[in-house]
């Protein structure tokens, strides 16, 4: 097994999905994973430490454990079959060792919150080797995949605001009935809880 860290986060140029990067210690070796946007995003929110007001998915797994007497170890990526890489967590359940399987984007987003070692077995090193095409590099205002998709839902979450605004501008009678035939449709009470 090869300890490595995160490298940073990537999109793809083309899809536009999330690349996790991770690096050996030495600097030698790189391993690309394309990812989800959730786990690329609560990665993001950890390397740029963002205060969050309320425990995300994976402080809460990791709390889970240890509130549950029980220490994670380490994450191992252990093999990749077909593009799809799989990992195990390494837990200490009161002296028993347990491995859990798990993708690898949520065993590193749990590896960085705990500060435990990212461990990538050789044989997986050695199958994606010998991918092709340009590898993304850490920081690279291009392909800076934290940076691109905060911008990407900043620019959602704005044009979706300018439609909404154009739409009650336009037609403020029918928005009215909307939310009048809305409140009819919900239980007693509830639009009082809104």
């Amino acid at each position: 097994m090869v300890r490595m860290e995160v490298a940073g986060l990537s999109l793809d140029k083309k899809t536009r999905a999330p690349i996790l990067m991770l690096k050996d210690l030495a600097g030698d070796n790189m391993l690309n994973i394309w990812i989800g946007a959730m786990e690329a995003m609560a990665i993001s929110i950890f390397l740029n430490q963002v205060e969050v007001p309320r425990p995300l998915t994976h402080d809460l797994m990791l709390k889970s454990i240890e509130e549950l007497g029980a220490q994670l170890l380490g994450v191992d990526i252990v093999r990749v079959e077909n593009g799809t890489y799989f990992a195990e967590l390494d837990v200490d359940m009161g002296g028993k060792r347990s491995r859990i399987d798990c993708r690898p984007s949520d065993a590193v987003a749990l590896a960085l919150r705990a500060g435990i070692p990212i461990l990538v077995s050789r044989s997986v090193l050695e199958a994606t080797s010998n991918e092709t095409g340009r590898t993304p590099q850490p920081n690279d205002p291009a392909t800076d995949g934290a940076a691109q998709m905060m911008r990407s839902a900043q620019n959602s979450q704005q044009t979706q605001e300018d439609s909404r605004r154009l739409a009650q501008a336009s037609d403020p009678k029918r928005d009215d009935e909307s939310l009048a035939d809305l409140l009819k449709k919900m239980q007693p009470g509830t639009k009082y809880k809104m």
